[in-house]
């Protein structure tokens, strides 16, 4: 299933013992593990989707704008930067969130994100990195010190009167963070 068609969690009437399939000439049993890795592909999916489109990519853009400044490189993490992760956590969980629903009208998020951390090696590498940053606020310091990093050098760049483009920096990887940005400059 992809995202945007009826995601069938299997609940209705299961009772935890799967179900059997009969090919013709033998009886197959599924167990109910499969029905919820289809729910779990499904869901991931939809978030691939989310998290790809221009409303999700501006406004988590607009926060980090709005707060990069905040944030430096040091060992010590100020008191001022745990609202400011709370904040960035309830607004993409919330956006993420009705997404969802509207999509899967029983979709619980705080569930979605257990499961997501039990199983994510099965899971796509830019959902995990999402999901980390609001499980784990290194890794929300991180991308916004890697936003600092980028936001300088695009204003050293344009004092120099060289173009400087970004683009989707939230989904890219390389060694040091799951979230480098990839940037050109001309």
């Amino acid at each position: 299933n992809g995202c945007g068609e009826e995601i069938d969690t299997g609940e209705a009437g299961d009772n935890g013992c799967g179900e059997e399939i009969d090919t013709g000439e033998e009886i197959i049993a599924v167990s109910s593990s499969s029905s919820a890795e289809k729910v779990f592909d499904s869901i991931t999916s939809c978030l691939q989707d989310i998290i790809i489109t221009e409303e999700f990519e501006h406004l988590e853009t607009s926060f980090m704008e709005k707060h990069y400044l905040e944030f430096d490189d040091s060992d010590e993490n100020k008191l001022s930067y745990t609202p400011i992760f709370n904040e960035y956590v309830n607004m993409l969980e919330k956006h993420l969130e009705q997404q969802l629903v509207a999509q899967i009208p029983d979709f619980n998020f705080n569930t979605f994100i257990e499961l997501f951390m039990q199983n994510k090696e099965e899971g796509p590498l830019d959902i995990y990195t999402i999901l980390l940053t609001f499980t784990q606020f290194t890794a929300f310091k991180e991308k916004i010190l890697e936003y600092r990093a980028v936001s300088s050098l695009k204003r050293r760049r344009l004092k120099q009167g060289f173009p400087f483009f970004v683009s989707s920096w939230h989904i890219y990887s390389s060694g040091r963070a799951p979230w480098v940005y990839r940037c050109y400059a001309h």
